[in-house]
């Protein structure tokens, strides 16, 4: 077994959801060659320096997240892609029951996660402009001009998140919601899920 973060060591030890499941992920991360660091309160493996694959939880699941989790073959289609997420997948764990079940199908996409890392490839993103604006969301750029110079001034990234989260209803009437509710958190400048 590798040597253990001490912030690692620390966040777990104060965990209280999903502790078991996390030290039983985190004994199998740790027999791959990966240093163990915090990234965004979260245990995260990297291979020379680059993340690998994070561990995380929310309140129905654990999680396993591949960074370059789209270039996963994924024979066993157990992949989630987390919202908007590119390039980021996910393999979700409700219970410690279903890490010990799936151990060795984990441990396979772990290897396979590194020879993508190893070899150097990278997912191909969707640039921002790729993206189609929803027009109940074009309708309030044209017409609000303060609000276009605010999400110009997003991050791609961020742009790209509204863009996919305003996309996503069938109808109108739900994406117009979506569009109000989002129309101040863009006028401070924030992204989609910023605090």
């Amino acid at each position: 077994m590798r040597q253990t973060s001490l912030k690692v060591d620390s966040i777990l030890r104060h965990t209280t959801q999903w502790r078991e499941e996390f030290e039983t992920l985190r004994a199998i991360l740790l027999e791959f060659p990966f240093a163990e660091d915090l990234k965004w309160f979260q245990p995260c493996y990297t291979l020379n320096g680059k993340n690998v694959v994070l561990m995380h939880g929310f309140k129905e699941y654990c999680a396993l997240l591949f960074f370059k989790g789209a270039l996963l073959k994924d024979p066993k289609h157990i992949l989630a892609t987390p919202g908007g997420h590119q390039a980021a997948r996910q393999i979700r764990f409700p219970s410690l029951q279903d890490i010990v079940r799936m151990k060795a199908t984990v441990k396979a996409y772990v290897r396979e996660a590194i020879e993508i890392e190893k070899a150097g490839l990278k997912v191909k993103l969707k640039k921002t402009a790729d993206y189609e604006v929803p027009e109940e969301f074009q309708q309030r750029l044209d017409t609000v001009p303060a609000l276009k110079k605010a999400f110009q001034a997003l991050t791609p990234g961020r742009q790209r998140s509204y863009l996919y989260h305003f996309s996503q209803p069938k109808t109108a009437k739900t994406r117009e919601a979506r569009v109000e509710k989002a129309l101040p958190r863009i006028l401070k400048g924030k992204g989609l899920d910023d605090d």
